[in-house]
């Protein structure tokens, strides 16, 4: 991972072509060995373009600057697209790279709109490419549970009614017109893990930290909600702060972190992406919650981690836009 920071006229510089653009993702992905999406081999695979230039000739005999890769195992060919985010893209490599820096580099985000006007996409191609991004984004699945002093909060997203719609208004009837967010910040790591809970419950909040601590190896710093009490006996210790009071720190405990966190995210979605559906705020907060927990790495740093996630995590466009 390249510690040396980049900006948009350097990427400009190094990814001249498609080719170059290859390249440099080959580069962030494998570091110089190659490995096989296909059996996991690795740095046993050839080059299949020509050794004295970038393109080569398809089998319908156009010309193509994708580079190509065979496995001497398995004998199967590939790219660095091969399973990944990327996999089955008709958008120019050099796209995607530049899409990457900035969700990366933008502290407030992106909003697909923007990247369709800036990189002359459609709508669905825009929308379709950041969330693949977002899915990179996400936790590891086997990500470790935290320990130590975790703070907890909750907040709502959603708009108010009252600037609603008058036909929105009355088709939410009775239903909530926000959604609830637990948020757990790790306060010496500083890593934050997101959940949308439903509803928002004794029951639901245990069952969001149980699922990212341990009980009995962490110290719970949160507001007086009586959501956290239950769950609060169970682990190694629970602290809480009173906001009736005006009680916002007691020595070291606080919920400020969760607190300035969720100030980031609500100014994010409410300035660059204005609204946010309930069926695809998961994804934004693995963006946001990636975001602040790299906000010591440099965009370089986060970028290539970025695409280092970027396999074995393929998004198809049905399963994102099929109706619950």
């Amino acid at each position: 991972m390249s510690k040396q920071e980049i900006s948009i006229p350097s990427l400009a510089t190094k990814i001249t072509s498609e080719a170059a653009a290859y390249e440099y993702l080959e580069g962030l992905r494998w570091n110089g060995t190659t490995v096989c999406p296909h059996c996991g081999a690795m740095g046993t695979a050839y080059f299949l373009n020509p050794a004295n230039g970038s393109s080569r000739s398809t089998r319908t005999g156009s010309i193509s600057e994708r580079r190509v890769w065979k496995c001497k195992d398995c004998r199967k060919q590939f790219s660095v697209l091969t399973g990944t985010i990327f996999h089955g893209t008709k958008i120019p490599v050099r796209t995607w790279l530049f899409v990457i820096f900035e969700m990366c580099a933008s502290k407030n985000g992106v909003s697909a709109r923007e990247i369709e006007r800036k990189y002359d996409l459609t709508a669905k191609s825009a929308w379709f490419v950041v969330h693949r991004i977002r899915e990179a984004m996400k936790r590891e699945p086997m990500a470790g549970l935290l320990t130590g002093a975790v703070i907890v909060d909750e907040t709502y997203i959603g708009g108010k009614p009252r600037n609603m719609h008058a036909k929105q208004r009355a088709a939410l009837g009775h239903m909530e017109h926000k959604t609830a967010v637990i948020s757990l910040v790790h306060k010496e790591s500083g890593e934050v893990r997101s959940e949308v809970v439903e509803p928002v419950t004794s029951k639901t909040l245990r069952e969001a930290i149980e699922r990212n601590v341990v009980l009995a190896d962490t110290v719970l710093h949160s507001d007086s909600h009586a959501g956290y009490v239950g769950v609060g006996k169970d682990m190694a210790g629970h602290q809480s702060v009173n906001h009736t009071v005006d009680e916002y720190v007691r020595g070291d405990v606080t919920t400020n972190h969760a607190e300035g966190y969720f100030s980031q995210l609500k100014r994010s979605i409410d300035g660059t992406h204005h609204h946010v559906s309930a069926e695809h705020l998961p994804r934004y907060l693995a963006e946001f919650d990636y975001r602040f927990t790299t906000r010591h790495m440099n965009d370089a740093e986060r970028m290539s981690n970025v695409v280092g996630n970027s396999a074995g995590r393929r998004l198809t466009y049905k399963p994102i836009t099929a109706e619950d």
